[in-house]
Order: C-alpha cells, then structure tokens, then sequence
C-alpha cells in the first residue's frame, strides 16, 4: 500500500537537510510491514502491508519499490535506518538482516530506532482530536495482558526504562493522576478495557517507518551507528 502525501518533518529539524538527503527508513517490529524513503525533511515514497507472514517476501521488495519510485539507486542514500524493537522476533530479524545486507553492500551507515520512539513521533501526527498529552506512552504488544512500554513527554523524551509490564487498573497510575495521557501502539487497546483513568486516551495502531524520521535523523546527527558486523 502506497502511504500518501509527502509528509514533512517538524520545523525545528530542518538544519537536518544540510546533512542528510536521503535515508532509508524499516519497520517490521509489529504486525504491519513498512517501508519510507526521506529525502531532506519530508517522506516522499512508502509501502505498507498488514499481509501476514509477509515481511521477509516485501520488506526488500518495498525498498527497490521506493527507491524506482524517485529515480534513485542505493548509492544515493546517506543512510539505512531500521527498527530495534522492542517487538515481534521474527518481524525485527527479517528487518535487520535486510538493513545490515544493504549496509554491508553498499557501505552506507546504519542507524538503529527503537519501537516506542516510532510511536511517541507518530502520535504527534496520527492520532485523535482530544486534549493534548501530559505524557505519551507507547505499548507493543507481548500477549495476555502484558505490554512493553515506556514513558515519554510528547516532545519524545523518555522518562522511564524500556520494560514489559503486566498492565492492570493501577499502571500507570502515578502519571495519569498528573494529567492526561496518550496510550498508543499495537498493545494499547486492550488497556482500555483495564485502566479506567478519566485522563487515558487509547490509540490502537502499529508502528510506521514514516514515523522513524526525526528520531533517525537525531540518531544521525550524533554518529550513533550501529556495527553491521
């Protein structure tokens, strides 16, 4: 699936596009396989399917996709960027062994994104009309009801560890008696059912590699690259 108009990125990373024309961004971590393609400060080609048990026979196919799509080759790219998790085994391996092979190949530098980062970019432009956020906080599902989870403010800075958490009516509690917060990820509806906070929000959605844009070039920007070997 084609994702839609270009989508720029937030003002204040513009000095990005003096640095960085164009990165390759991959998120297998859920069930959705997603693929974009940044080109200073705006996404300008993705592919997204929500097929099952497709990801090792699309993720490399969206990247030659994207990459026809604006007339580019590999060696145009500044960078690889892909998802570290936390989330499904599976997806994550099939999307890091497509980044490190086209490092490896090309020898373009890889930036790693974690799954909650994702998410915390993605509710500042995906989810719905209500009050705004006191604190974001990111759920990728890990069954039953147990959730990996962290907090962040809504400009992306996390407060709490990465940790599975066994969600029940208390969680969290400490942080929504402060204010509103925004439950978002594939682990977040099922919550609704448990946590009764009149200051919850829930948005079910699965991580976006339009979404890893600014955590990516923020990544980029400080050199922190990952060993392809």
């Amino acid at each position: 699936m084609d994702c839609g108009p270009h989508i720029p990125l937030r003002q204040e990373h513009a000095e990005y596009q003096l640095i960085m024309d164009n990165i390759i961004l991959i998120e297998t971590s859920t069930a959705l396989c997603s693929v974009a393609l940044s080109q200073g400060d705006e996404i300008t080609a993705c592919r997204e399917s929500s097929a099952p048990k497709a990801h090792a026979s699309l993720t490399a196919v969206f990247v030659q996709e994207i990459l026809q799509e604006r007339g580019l080759k590999l060696s145009d790219c500044q960078a690889i960027c892909v998802s570290k998790g936390p989330g499904s085994y599976t997806g994550l391996r099939v999307g890091v062994s497509t980044a490190k092979g086209l490092c490896f190949g090309s020898g373009l530098p890889l930036v790693a994104v974690g799954t909650l980062n994702t998410l915390v970019a993605q509710a500042a432009t995906e989810t719905p009309e209500g009050p705004a956020p006191l604190y974001v906080i990111p759920m990728i599902d890990a069954r039953r009801m147990e959730v990996y989870s962290a907090v962040f403010t809504p400009e992306g800075k996390q407060i709490t560890e990465t940790t599975p958490v066994i969600v029940d009516e208390n969680s969290f509690a400490e942080y929504l008696h402060q204010g509103p917060c925004l439950f978002i990820g594939d682990g977040a509806g099922k919550c609704a059912d448990v946590i009764k906070h009149p200051n919850a929000r829930f948005f079910q959605c699965n991580p976006k590699a339009s979404a890893m844009l600014s955590p990516a070039l923020e990544a980029y920007k400080e050199k922190r690259f990952e060993d392809v070997a």
